[in-house]
């Protein structure tokens, strides 16, 4: 009779209706469970976080998670839970160093693996510390201050050449995308120090190749499935079979080797990244292959022209509405260009000796950094303590340039205020700020562009803002911003005048 009332029980459960009802109690005793019974059960954060991704993944979907993130540790405190194993923290003072320093055992997180090719790895994705480590050490003299100086002449050139474009506009009188032309500006530079020729951005102001639009739609992917990095293998072997360039890296891919390619028959002894990658391939073959020499030409192309488009963008527009530090900055060039300490166009040497420039460009970064999402690690073996809280093997943990930068401790109260005197009052307070300013990075994994973005935009807003005057065309209007990782601009509209002729020496 008991197994008569067994077979009919299983029967029973076996039937559609039953795991209709079953299977949605199983999916609620599992995340109760991720929520209450493992050890970041005491970490504060939204309830959905919890026990599923899908939270963030519509939060990343909106397109503002930068904004998610700083509310979210103003409602919770310095450690949120924004995924079942995922914390995001704001912590200056130990935190940081745990999770960046040098010497630190916390690898990239998956998320990064959406940005790259199934199986694959870049200086930028690699979760290898060792072998990060050991690639960086092979181009890093390529990123030197001495390599850069030789590539100087060439940025030079596209700051002229853009210089020139604003005069054209100045003169009809149009309306100026100021967003679209300082990205043409920075493609060019790429173009220009990587490959020993511009990509023409600038000479026709167009999307060339439709590069721009390739680098926001992947940029878009990656974003989103950086959250659910296990699909991401099969959704881009499924695109490759249903399309001959649907693999979201196909297209930049192609792109680059295609230059390479051109680059390597020209012959050119242009000092450029190109000669020194190929140099390093042909020193060390074994340990440089030309796979690895693509590979950073892609890095460069995508991660180089956009970043620092967007801090040239966050430059003009804080300025623009902030009258009195412009006035400043002006004040500043006059009396450099009255005493003939400002070359035509200006130096690099001429610029980073002007402490207002430079602390324009850095509170306009910390204000509206490039990237808008954590900076993801892994906890390694053993687990960590941050901030009283245990977080064991495995967990995400990361921090959020948006956040740290509006870190009141550090930055002060008024944190959303563009204020680049901020950089200037104190020696020791400016320290305390630079540990703790996150837009190139931060330890081993600082970003190797550093130096050439610094230079792009040092040359390049002196040279416009003594040459010409800008106004927004609506004074009262936000500009629109999407994260998709990095927080792009667009709405930069202005209407630009040329100001009064200068006497060179």
């Amino acid at each position: 009779m008991a197994t008569e009332n067994g077979l009919s029980l299983f029967l029973n459960l076996t039937n559609l209706r039953h795991w209709i009802v079953l299977l949605p109690l199983l999916a609620i005793c599992y995340s109760l469970y991720i929520r209450y019974a493992t050890s970041l059960r005491k970490v504060p954060g939204p309830f959905f976080a919890s026990f599923t991704r899908l939270w963030k993944l519509q939060k990343t979907l909106r397109g503002d998670f930068e904004w998610t993130n700083i509310e979210l540790h103003r409602r919770y405190g310095p450690i949120v839970r924004i995924a079942p194993n995922e914390v995001s923290i704001d912590d200056p003072d130990e935190s940081v160093s745990i999770i960046y320093g040098h010497g630190t055992k916390f690898i990239k997180s998956p998320w990064y693996q959406a940005s790259d090719a199934p199986g694959q790895h870049s200086i930028f994705t690699d979760t290898d510390i060792a072998r990060h480590a050991r690639e960086r050490r092979l181009v890093a003299n390529s990123f030197s201050m001495t390599s850069l100086a030789a590539m100087e002449p060439f940025i030079s050139d596209c700051v002229q050449i853009l210089e020139s474009r604003l005069s054209d506009q100045a003169k009809e009188g149009s309306v100026v995308d100021m967003g679209h032309w300082l990205q043409c500006y920075a493609f060019d530079v790429i173009g220009e120090i990587t490959f020993a020729k511009r990509f023409g951005f600038l000479d026709r102001g167009e999307d060339i190749g439709n590069i721009m639009s390739v680098l926001d739609g992947f940029l878009s992917y990656s974003s989103w499935m950086g959250v659910i990095p296990e699909l991401h293998g099969p959704f881009t072997k499924l695109m490759s079979t249903l399309f001959s360039d649907g693999a979201p890296l196909e297209s930049l891919r192609r792109f680059a080797s295609n230059v390479v390619e051109k680059r390597q028959e020209s012959n050119s002894s242009h000092p450029d990244f190109i000669t020194q990658f190929l140099c390093t391939h042909e020193q060390k073959p074994d340990q440089f292959p030309m796979s690895e020499v693509y590979k950073m030409c892609m890095v460069l192309t995508g991660a180089g022209s956009d970043t620092t488009s967007i801090a040239l963008r966050a430059v003009i527009y804080f300025l623009l509405k902030s009258p009195d530090k412009l006035e400043k900055l002006h004040a500043e060039l006059s009396q450099r260009e009255m005493a003939g300490k400002l070359s035509n166009p200006v130096t690099y040497a001429e610029a980073i000796s002007m402490p207002y420039l430079q602390a324009v460009l850095k509170e306009a970064m910390r204000l509206h950094p490039s990237t808008g999402f954590t900076l993801a690690r892994v906890v390694p073996a053993g687990g960590v303590v941050l901030l009283k809280n245990f977080l064991p093997e495995g967990t995400i943990v990361g921090i959020n340039s948006w956040v740290a930068h509006r870190n009141t401790s550090v930055f002060g109260q008024d944190v959303e205020c563009f204020r680049p005197e901020r950089w200037l009052e104190s020696e020791e307070a400016t320290k305390r700020m630079d540990r703790y300013f996150l837009e190139f990075g931060i330890g081993s994994r600082t970003c190797l562009g550093k130096n050439i973005s610094l230079m792009e935009m040092s040359k390049l807003v002196p040279q416009i803002f003594r040459t010409f005057d800008f106004d927004l065309i609506d004074q009262k209007k936000p500009w629109h911003t999407v994260n998709w990782w990095l927080v792009k601009q667009t709405g930069l509209l202005c209407r630009v005048r040329s100001r009064k002729p200068r006497v060179f020496e």
